[in-house]
């Protein structure tokens, strides 16, 4: 298992093209280290050659995965097939109806906080809206209950929706949120989160500057 930055054109078979500051590309390699892959990532910044990622993703993006002859782009089609081909240790619940819930909860996730936090560019210092610090300052006090009786999302066991949750919670200083003090069980299951070897190793060194 590992995390490289590649300082050559010589790939291994599983290799993660990922933005420094993108949050779906941290979801990504989060999700690639929990499982133990044995991968590389190779950083794209902002003013790098567009045919650099642009010969295994048409739109130009990342995340983007190259597993050997396959070239797989966009966050959830990425960590959708890892969780197939690598399905030890599982990211799902193993019945229909909470796999069902987890994807409503991740759908949420996306569309409400990570695909805006994303929209602000990769920048140590983002600006988010108004509506959006409102948004995630009250959407997550809300949340924090739930933790006051089980340390992950879903219960006792690590899920996809904790690794989709890490990376948002990592950026909440950079975006100018503090959660008051009836958040302390989301703010500890942040750090139960930040603790977890996977998440360390996951963060590039522009992540970790943003704390």
């Amino acid at each position: 298992m590992g995390l490289n930055l590649l300082q050559t054109d010589k790939r291994p078979a599983m290799t993660l093209l990922s933005g420094p500051l993108d949050v779906f590309s941290h979801c990504c390699r989060i999700v690639l280290l929990e499982k133990g892959i044995d991968f590389g990532v190779e950083y794209i910044f902002a003013g790098d050659d567009p045919a650099k990622i642009g010969e295994y993703n048409p739109y130009g993006e990342t995340p983007t995965l190259i597993d050997r002859d396959v070239a797989l782009y966009g966050m959830w089609v990425i960590i959708g097939y890892l969780d197939e081909r690598f399905p030890h240790p599982p990211m799902m619940p193993a019945d229909p109806i909470s796999r069902a819930k987890t994807r409503l909860m991740v759908s949420r996730l996306t569309r409400d906080w990570l695909q805006p936090v994303c929209n602000l560019g990769e920048t140590s210092t983002p600006k988010p809206s108004v509506a959006l610090r409102k948004s995630l300052h009250d959407g997550l006090l809300a949340l924090s209950p739930i933790f006051s009786n089980q340390p992950y999302f879903l219960g006792a066991a690590y899920t996809l929706v904790d690794a989709y949750f890490a990376p948002l919670l990592w950026r909440l200083p950079a975006l100018g949120i503090e959660l008051p003090k009836q958040a302390e069980p989301l703010i500890e299951y942040g750090e139960r989160l930040f603790k977890r070897p996977a998440f360390h190793a996951s963060r590039s060194d522009q992540e970790i500057e943003l704390r």
